[in-house]
């Protein structure tokens, strides 16, 4: 089991739990928590065992947004230099430490749920809006305060915030900066439901348990990235193109066999496939976008 400085990380029963654990820090979001969420996430890929995974946050915040604790020099990479101006160069470019984080929760195998249980400021909310099932505390608070701090909306969340809400409710957010409460979060389509604190986690695991207990791994992995990658896609033939090699792939595979017997036999599955070593390639005209 992975150790990290800036999470916990915990494997039971099938359900990976992430917790952003800098409390004291209202859980900010520096270059070391940055390289522990994609260590993390490559864990939970890595791992067969893992059937979905919960990410949260230690104390009384979900994320307060970046560390700010370089002061007025906290987003100008060049006058800081050192591991933040080289870590992350890219053809002459800093990449965004939030959208590296976005891009590898983009690529997961696994499905990812939040579980926010406080504030969720800046990086805070926008690395939730690459999660697939968003889940909120009653004290939950949301903020896209980029305007607010002289930057722009980073970690991808251009290209999330209105796929989830559409354009007008994504605007008013991120030209206004301002802090909303769950409620507004629920009714914008940001989040899926809204808890008390103590039945959050709660809630979470249960539909965590839900995927792990009755559905197969490969096809949640598959289905994962069909969803995501054809949110883009410029016809509906790309999504019959890929859909179409899916089925051809899992039909003849054993959790076919098995999903489709179980059914017939009243009793739980028991999927042999792993996403490891059993994940067809259904993607042979996708070509991945690089940093230019």
């Amino acid at each position: 089991m992975p150790t990290f400085e800036t999470l916990l990380y915990a494997v039971e029963d099938g359900v990976a739990t992430i917790t952003l654990n800098r409390p004291d820090k209202l859980n900010a979001f520096n270059t070391t928590m940055m390289k522990e969420l994609i260590a993390a996430f490559d864990e939970t890929d890595g791992d067969d065992n893992v059937r979905a995974v919960i990410v949260t946050g230690a104390g009384r915040a979900f994320c307060a947004g970046a560390d700010l604790s370089a002061g007025a020099a906290t987003f100008d990479y060049d006058q800081r230099g050192g591991e933040d101006k080289a870590a992350r160069q890219e053809e002459g470019v800093h990449r965004d430490g939030g959208g590296l984080v976005t891009l590898r929760i983009y690529d997961s195998l696994k499905p990812v749920i939040s579980a926010c249980n406080g504030a969720a400021v800046g990086i805070g909310v926008t690395m939730q809006l690459a999660m697939d099932i968003r889940l909120a505390s009653d004290t939950a608070r949301y903020g896209f305060v980029f305007a607010r701090r002289g930057i722009n909306p980073e970690a991808c969340s251009s290209w999330f915030l209105p796929r989830l809400v559409g354009l007008q409710q994504a605007l008013e957010w991120c030209y206004t900066g301002r802090i909303f409460p769950a409620q507004e979060a629920l009714d914008g389509g940001l989040i899926r439901s809204i808890h008390a604190p103590d039945d959050l986690l709660p809630a979470a695991r249960a539909i965590a348990r839900e995927i792990a207990d009755n559905t197969a791994p490969v096809s949640v992995a598959i289905t994962r990235q069909l969803m995501y990658r054809m949110a883009g896609a410029a016809h509906p033939m790309d999504a019959h193109k890929a859909d179409s090699r899916g089925i051809q792939a899992r039909g003849r595979a054993a959790d076919a066999r098995e999903g489709v017997t179980s059914f017939l036999e009243k009793r739980p599955p028991n999927y042999p496939d792993k996403v490891s070593k059993d994940l067809p390639d259904i993607w042979p005209h996708w070509t991945a976008p690089t940093f230019s």
